[in-house]
This record gives C-alpha cells, structure tokens and sequence, in this order.
C-alpha cells in the first residue's frame, strides 16, 4: 500500500486549463445552489438566496484559483511533476476541499440568516465536496486523453519505424548488371569508387559488398530520408545504428563499424552533425 502512495502522479499545471475549469466549476455550484437549495434556501428572501449563493461561488472560484494558479506557480519545484506523487495528490484534493469547506462555515455563519446544527455541518461538506469531485473528474480525463494521445503517437511512430526499416532501396547501375537492392536497416556504409560506389550491408552476420555503378552523390540523394544514414565525409556515407567506435587522434576522426575491415574517415565540417546524430 505504501508502494502505492509512493507512485508518480502528473501534476496538472496547464494553468490555462485549470482557469477554464475553476470557471465552469463556479458555474456548477451556482447551478447547484439554485437548482437543489440546500439550507433551506427557499425559505429565504430572494436577496438572502442570491446573497447566499453569490457568496459561496466566490469563495469556491478564489479558494481554486489560490490553490491550482497562485500556489503552484509561486513554488514550482514543490508542485513538479517529477516530484509528484500519488499520496501528493491525495492530501493536496484534501487541502482544497478543507479551504473549501473553511470559506463555506464562516460565510454561513457570518450571514446569521438560518440556525447553525449538525446537518448544516453536513449539507457543507456535502457541497464542498461538488468541486473537488469535479476537479478530479476533469484531471483524471485530462491524463486519460494525454495517455490515450501519447500512445496513439508511439503506435504510429512504431508504424513508421517498421515501414522505414523494412524498406528496401535500390541502387541502380549505368549498367543494368550491376543494379543492386538492399533493406536500408542492414546496409552498413556506402563508399566511393572512382566512378563507382561500393556498398556494404549485412547478410545473416556476414558483410557483403559490390560495386555499383553511379556517383556518391546519386546515393546521397537515394537515402537522404533516412535520419540514421549520416555522409560522414565527401566519400562515405554510413549508417550510424551499425558505428562500433569512435577514435580520435590529430587528424580527425574515425568510425569503426564491426566485421568492416578498414575506418570510415570523418571530415572536420561533419564531426558536429555527427555528433548531433548519435
């Protein structure tokens, strides 16, 4: 059980959200007060009633608006998500239903209109009770709709991911020969030739290569949508998932990329790209 308490818990601090619902929250307990009259309401004259109800929605909306504006944004740290927990939450509603329900007793006292007893204790608890209900109501449809986007994104992201990795590209030759296809998630690096390229990429652990007949700029061009395919110099374009090691020394840097017997070069004017990328 302490486990539990001891979870996190988001922090609402969309303070633009939280000024609509202190709003639309008011509204409701002023609806509420008009439409059920508790405490004997009708018994009163119809400027005892509005005074009454008028009164009981002002401090509803300054006891919500110091609690969910004015106190989290003057201690930010106390109220951050990262720090929020669920025992948090808890004694937080708690806190705001009790200013609630202080604001309530000492307005219906002070008015003095109607006998102060038990059950009025009660029917003031029950009504302090509406907003903070409703706020947590709201919260918990604010988390369900974030949870729900956040996931939604993820799966569509996983989508996309899949459709990249499983794509294939073609290299195509001047000679018709020579043409070459390759799942982009297993091609390694891609280096030129003269007026050839060579590419590499994995097959079953095993590194295969050929020569394919066209510039480094023409396969630039071709893989230039893939965000883990990085040109790390004028003459080597490679695949950042598949880079071992990185090593340093006066003249720049290399990458190794494992079972690929030589380093790729990494030219000056790319080495914060790349490490950008990775």
């Amino acid at each position: 059980m302490q486990n539990l308490f001891n979870k996190s818990y988001p922090f609402n601090d969309d303070y633009k959200r939280n000024t609509k619902i202190i709003f639309f929250i008011s509204i409701g307990v002023f609806a509420f007060l008009l439409l059920f009259q508790p405490f004997d309401i009708n018994l009163l004259t119809t400027k005892e009633k509005y005074y009454l109800i008028i009164g009981f929605v002002i401090i509803t909306f300054l006891s919500l608006s110091l609690n969910l504006l004015f106190i989290p944004s003057m201690f930010p740290n106390k109220f951050s998500s990262a720090e929020w927990k669920i025992k948090n939450e808890i004694l937080w509603n708690i806190w705001i239903l009790f200013t609630i329900l202080v604001g309530y007793f000492f307005y219906f006292k002070s008015l003095g209109l109607m006998k102060f007893d038990f059950n009025v204790v009660i029917k003031l608890i029950l009504t302090a009770i509406i907003p903070i209900s409703i706020l947590i109501i709201a919260n918990q449809n604010r988390m369900l709709r974030l949870h729900l986007k956040f996931a939604d994104e993820l799966n569509k992201k996983l989508q996309e991911n899949k459709i990249v990795l499983d794509k294939i590209v073609q290299f195509n030759s001047d000679y018709q020969k020579d043409s070459l296809a390759v799942k982009v998630s297993l091609l390694l690096l891609v280096r030129s030739a003269n007026n050839y390229i060579e590419v590499f990429w994995k097959e079953d652990e095993i590194v295969k290569n050929q020569m394919v007949r066209c510039t480094i700029a023409y396969a630039e061009e071709l893989l230039k949508e893939h965000k883990f395919i990085f040109k790390c110099h004028r003459s080597y374009i490679v695949n950042i998932s598949y880079i071992e090691r990185i090593e340093g020394n006066s003249q720049g840097y290399k990458l190794f990329i494992r079972n690929v017997n030589f380093p790729i070069p990494v030219a000056k004017n790319f080495a914060d790209k790349l490490k950008e990328l990775i």
